[in-house]
């Protein structure tokens, strides 16, 4: 349930928010890094 739950906000994740991997991580607002942690956590927890 947990692993289903998180691919699927995955998928949403990747439709819905911005891509920063072409980014440098030092040059990121806030609201960007939580967005980049935010979507780590979510793969991270779908790959369990």
């Amino acid at each position: 349930m947990k692993k289903s739950f998180f691919q699927l906000l995955n998928t949403v994740n990747k439709k819905m928010l911005p891509k920063l991997s072409n980014k440098d991580p030092n040059s990121l607002s806030k609201i960007e890094k939580g967005i980049l942690a935010y979507r780590y956590f979510v793969l991270v927890n779908s790959l369990d």
